[in-house]
């Protein structure tokens, strides 16, 4: 069994068995390149680097590699949320079209802010066919997003909306913000900066790309050797281009995942799934938002809210997109079903496609952040970051 590369960074006293794991994910889950990181509140207790940041492995993963992260930025954008909720610009139980007014069209007057983070708008799919440069003409965008009627009826069931939520939330904050910022803007200005991200909604174009990891599919006897969770029902909707599944993961059409690592993907703004920054910058935030730190601009209360442990059922725990138990809450996931994280129920983040996550644990205070190169099949969990976060808790 190969020994892995060497693993770059420190390790606080007690932390130990991430590192272990953190390893093992070399030499026995197929890991290229990644980074793990871990915070309790604002003081760095792991942060771990290794492997290689293309798939010749010819150039090595640096202490500031970036890679997209996917769904993992619904978890940042939420963050944005929360502090605009905080000073009183929106509210989630408000509808969307108080906000923005012709968002009402076609049946979706009474959908809530609420109900837009958390993907119970049907709004998963534009009938509409969107592409990349698409999303940079923001108030052309904005049209089309208002006369998309719902795919269900709003409130009464929830579905991933992996794209599509990041446009729509991106427009009410357009209008709800009296600066009329964007959510990259207001992430820039209001978290990155002042914690010292190094994490983009919209990368600038003074970033070089050479800082971006490239990313790698898993595909052929490596889904073999690596990948026990494998979506087959979501993978039939793909191979056929047929149903709800194929059309929420398709809408709009952004190309290939394994193509993320371009100019042309990393320097739009999509606030549901086109960050990209270091497992180090997940963790800061949610460690500040789980030691109660005060670094960030939202309320002391919003943040218990956020990490309620017992959140309301509301609607069946089914995913209609991604066919598996979820729980979203204010835009983040909580655990469900199989699809645990944390100590305990309070737990909260986002998972990003491929593998990446990051979440926030209040019960000990600690923020978690993992990125990689290599494209796991997981729908949720992860095998990687799983023994990653086992590993964690064994600590605490």
């Amino acid at each position: 069994m190969s020994k892995g590369p060497t693993i770059n960074g420190e390790v606080a006293d007690g932390f130990g068995p991430v590192a272990d794991a953190f390893r093992r994910n070399f030499s026995e889950r197929g890991e290229i390149g990644a980074a793990v990181a871990v915070y309790d509140g604002d003081r760095p207790v792991v942060d771990l680097w290794a492997g290689y940041r293309d798939r010749q492995r010819r150039k090595r993963w640096a202490r500031d590699t970036l890679v997209p992260v996917f769904s993992s930025t619904k978890g940042m954008t939420a963050f944005v949320f929360a502090a605009a909720v905080s000073r009183g610009v929106l509210d989630y139980e408000t509808p969307v079209a108080a906000y923005w007014p012709e968002f009402g069209a076609n049946g979706k007057d009474s959908i809530t802010v609420r109900q837009l983070l958390d993907h119970q708008a049907g709004l998963a799919a534009l009938d509409r066919t969107v592409r990349l440069p698409d999303l940079t003409d923001l108030d052309s965008l904005a049209e089309t997003l208002a006369e998309q009627r719902p795919l269900w009826r709003p409130g009464t069931r929830h579905g991933y909306h992996p794209i599509t939520a990041g446009l729509y939330q991106n427009q009410l904050m357009r209008r709800a913000d009296p600066q009329h910022r964007t959510i990259g803007a207001i992430f820039a200005a209001e978290f990155a900066a002042p914690l010292g991200l190094d994490f983009h909604i919209g990368m600038p174009a003074e970033v070089p790309m050479d800082r971006v990891a490239e990313l790698s599919a898993t595909l052929g006897w490596d889904v073999l050797r690596y990948e026990r969770d494998v979506p087959v029902r979501i993978a039939a909707q793909v191979y056929s281009r047929r149903g709800l599944s194929y059309r929420a993961l398709s809408s709009p059409n952004l190309g290939a995942p394994a193509r993320a690592s371009r100019r042309e993907f990393v320097s739009v703004e999509n606030p549901a799934a086109g960050g990209v920054g270091t497992a180090r910058s997940l963790a800061r935030v949610y460690g500040a938002a789980a030691g109660r730190t005060g670094e960030l601009p939202i309320d002391a209360g919003l943040l218990d809210r956020i990490a309620a442990r017992d959140v309301p059922a509301e609607v069946p725990a089914a995913d209609l997109v991604l066919l598996t138990d979820s729980r979203y809450h204010l835009g983040f996931r909580k655990s469900c079903g199989s699809f645990r994280f944390g100590s305990d129920s309070a737990a909260y983040g986002t998972t990003g496609y491929g593998g990446s996550f990051g979440f926030a644990d209040p019960a000990t205070g600690l923020g978690f952040g993992y990125v990689m190169n290599r494209l796991g099949t997981a729908v949720l969990d992860d095998a990687r970051a799983r023994a990653l976060r086992k590993s964690l808790r064994a600590c605490v």
